[in-house]
């Protein structure tokens, strides 16, 4: 019989979850009873959740398996929010789990009650409840795998306090491991007609999911076809800045003469990345 703090942590360890970031609170006093027990996982106390929310994310962002953050209810959830939009917006892997009022006490208005599906709906990929602790592993197991599914982002897990606190027998749930996408012969031989075809072609690169391999990769590839390279907002690392082939980054106040080589070329290659507000310059 484990409890349900001891049954979620054991879900972390067994995802490979080495690092979680934490401030702590009354609601999840169960996780962190075995968050202090646990041999593999190092936790990371902070002084506001913001700042956890923070943490997580740039782990996710790092190694592509979700960033792991736990906050308390109300007001913790409320400063958390800031690091889940940055994780939707950067398309992040990230889980943050948030304590709750008990299951008897919902609904009644109780000390630092919020509905986290409303609250979190226009930030997270899917925003749930555990209700039953037997379904820890269920729960904790499809959020890895939404988290890294299609595009990447933020899953919030709300946890009950009495759900946390109770003793059940449950078997773990197996490791997700994230599908890696990759072209079709056909659609890269497609790209590479329309590149040699291109007088001013560029290719613009972001998003989540970047490994220092796919950045030499893409050096390869800039270099082998002569083609320009600008990033996106808040990814310039994704490209060697100091490479012939580094045109700039698109981000807050872009070098002019980017944006107009943008603005001219004749095929535009977006890998990865959003075509969100910053890197348009305004949808332009």
């Amino acid at each position: 019989m484990r409890h349900g703090g001891r049954i979620l942590v054991d879900q972390l360890a067994r995802n490979g979850v080495e690092l979680a970031f934490q401030v702590p609170g009354e609601s999840f006093l169960a996780v962190l009873d075995a968050l202090h027990d646990h041999p593999t996982i190092r936790t990371v106390t902070g002084r506001q959740e913001g700042g956890v929310a923070m943490m997580a994310e740039a782990v996710g962002k790092l190694t592509g398996r979700p960033g792991i953050a736990f906050v308390t209810r109300g007001p913790g959830a409320t400063n958390a929010a800031a690091g889940v939009h940055v994780a939707r917006q950067d398309s992040t892997p990230m889980i943050l789990f948030v304590g709750q009022v008990p299951l008897a006490m919902r609904d009644r208005e109780a000390f630092q009650e919020v509905d986290y599906r409303r609250m979190f709906a226009p930030l997270a990929k899917w925003v749930a409840e555990i209700e039953d602790s037997r379904r820890i592993p269920e729960y904790v197991a499809r959020a890895f795998h939404l988290a890294m599914a299609g595009r990447p982002g933020p899953v919030v897990l709300g946890l009950p306090e009495d759900v946390l606190s109770r003793e059940v027998e449950v078997a773990d749930a197996p490791p997700v491991m994230a599908a890696v996408p990759r072209a079709a012969p056909a659609d890269a031989a497609a790209v590479a007609e329309r590149l040699a075809g291109a007088d001013r072609p560029l290719v613009l690169v972001g998003g989540g999911g970047w490994s220092a391999a796919a950045s030499e990769a893409l050096v390869r590839f800039a270099g082998a076809w002569e083609v320009p390279v600008a990033t996106a907002f808040r990814c310039q690392d994704h490209f060697d800045n100091r490479h012939p082939c580094y045109a700039g980054d698109l981000g807050i106040g872009a070098d002019p003469e980017l944006a107009t080589a943008v603005a001219e070329s004749d095929l535009l290659l977006a890998v990865g990345t959003r075509l969100d507000e910053i890197t348009t310059g305004g949808y332009r």
